[in-house]
């Protein structure tokens, strides 16, 4: 230090703070306002960038509630229609099982009025056959009784007896 302190010289002092105020009035007027006008416009564009960024997740963000949402509105759709399809189900099972029963009840009635037919018909004929066996009996008793003279008169006079006057 001493041996600074021993050369200094003031006209160079002088030399020197003029050619440094020159230097700053020179990089001032021209890379001074460059430079910060560079930094400027490169803060903004960060501070742009980060806007955008939180705009891009606020509406990420956004879409992604809207597609909840649209996930859910989904599910319940599926869901209704998933109950409807089952409710379609059980009424088509339900009218089946209904319209069985009925076709069943109708064939039993049919089978049963068939029978009933069937069973006065049978009775019908029996009766039939039951008369022809008795007149054919009843024949042959009459014959066997008619051919007696004797036998004629008792059953004429018992007949006569039976029979009432209106």
């Amino acid at each position: 230090m001493e041996k600074l302190l021993g050369e200094f010289s003031i006209g160079l002092f002088i030399w020197q703070t003029v050619l440094f105020l020159a230097l700053l009035f020179l990089l001032r007027k021209y890379a001074w306002k460059p430079i910060l006008n560079a930094v400027n416009e490169r803060e903004e564009g960060i501070k742009k960038a980060l806007e955008s960024a939180d705009n891009a997740k606020l509406e990420m963000e956004n879409l992604q509630a809207d597609n909840q949402k649209l996930l859910k509105e989904a599910r319940l759709e599926r869901e209704a229609m998933i109950k409807e399809a089952r409710d379609i189900k059980n009424k088509m099972i339900e009218d089946a099982k209904d319209e069985a029963k009925s076709e069943a009840n109708k064939l039993i009635a049919q089978a049963q009025a068939a029978i009933d037919t069937e069973k006065k018909a049978a009775i019908a004929d029996l009766k039939s056959q039951v008369a022809n066996l008795s007149i054919d009996i009843a024949e042959k008793v009459v014959r066997e009784e008619l051919s007696n003279k004797d036998k004629q008169v008792k059953l004429v006079e018992s007949m006569l007896g039976e029979a009432t006057l209106n």
